[in-house]
């Protein structure tokens, strides 16, 4: 029972371990795969997929009204986020359709 089909899989920081990870397959029907450190390694080091989820919440934000968190329902939260995901489509094609 996917209620969500567009999603196939879900990467998570270590931080989320634990029963999450059958709660999502069980009740959403999605895996959540856990992007684990090497205890190894020491100091600063970026984790596989990380940066992807903190690239585009960078872009999101850029937008004005998404630097704030005043909304009071969680629906227009939610059209913002639409929205900057939208600006940043669109500035895209604009870059790709001026290179052809």
């Amino acid at each position: 029972m996917n209620e969500h089909p567009d999603l196939a899989l879900i990467w998570a920081d270590g931080g989320y371990r634990g029963t999450l990870i059958e709660w999502a397959h069980d009740e959403l029907g999605i895996k959540l795969e856990i992007i684990k450190r090497n205890d190894d390694l020491k100091g600063f080091k970026i984790l596989t997929r990380t940066w992807v989820l903190e690239r585009t919440l960078d872009w999101i934000r850029r937008n004005l009204p998404m630097s704030k968190d005043y909304e009071r329902f969680s629906e227009t939260q939610e059209s913002w986020v639409y929205l900057g995901i939208i600006s940043l489509m669109v500035n895209r094609l604009e870059i790709v359709r001026e290179a052809a």
